[in-house]
């Protein structure tokens, strides 16, 4: 079949930065850069990804080939076949000589106490959500009826917190959510010292004036001492004095 001339022929550059662009829309690959970094990238990633399915294939290789039992209980079990009769078709003597065995029994014991423990908790940990999941939404419900909160506002709040648990969860925290936290912590402390700042401010603005006012005097000389001075003399009020007439 012959080639139409106003066909366009693409390059494999061209068909390449296509499936680029297709898996990573939000990036640029027209400099060759940012292309060949990110075919490198994924060359990488690949490589890993091989990696790890070729250890958890010798792994269960391995498995296979130490006892071809257990291969053959993994394969009737993914064809559909009740696991707990697969286990007992293939490792029935051997479970029954564990049972029976008295030096198995306390290993049976705790391996059992585990099994109901985790089945337990599990349950446990679900109703407790359920029960305080109820409860949060109906409080952000409340917040959102009394205009306390726009509805905008709590389901960035929420986005947030899910955040913040699933980063505590992995580990990791951002440096905002960090200085977030530590600003949280302080906030009533910031608070208050910055009223107990402003208190402060307005009476030194009081004593200012007062401090302004006696030194201009209200005109009239003082009568009953020599040259028109007073007999006695009291000590002038002290900043502490002003202050505390201030209050």
């Amino acid at each position: 079949m012959e080639n139409n001339d106003n066909s366009q022929v693409k390059s494999k550059r061209d068909l390449l930065t296509e499936r680029l662009r297709a898996k990573y829309p939000d990036k640029d690959f027209s400099d060759d850069e940012a292309f060949y970094s990110q075919i490198s990238d994924d060359f990488d990633n690949q490589g890993k990804e091989l990696d790890g399915y070729k250890q958890r294939e010798k792994a269960f290789s391995d498995m296979f080939t130490s006892d071809p039992r257990s291969a053959a209980f993994v394969t009737s079990w993914r064809k559909g076949e009740d696991p707990t009769i697969g286990l007992i078709r293939r490792f029935g003597p051997d479970i029954k000589e564990a049972i029976d065995n008295p030096d198995m029994q306390e290993e049976i014991a705790k391996a059992n106490k585990e099994y109901v423990d985790r089945v337990t908790k599990s349950k446990s940990m679900e109703d407790e959500y359920n029960k305080n999941i109820a409860n949060t939404l109906s409080y952000l419900e409340e917040l959102s009826k009394d205009g306390q909160m726009k509805e905008s506002d709590i389901d960035d709040a929420m986005e947030l917190l899910i955040q913040i648990v699933h980063d505590g969860i992995v580990g990791k925290f951002s440096p905002e959510t960090i200085d977030m936290a530590i600003k949280a912590l302080h906030h009533d402390s910031d608070v208050e010292e910055a009223g107990h700042e402003g208190e402060v401010r307005g009476r030194n603005t009081k004593i200012d004036e007062k401090l302004a006012h006696s030194k201009k005097g209200d005109g009239i000389p003082a009568i009953g001492g020599r040259n028109n001075t007073s007999k006695s003399r009291t000590a002038p009020k002290s900043i502490f004095d002003i202050a505390a007439g201030a209050e």
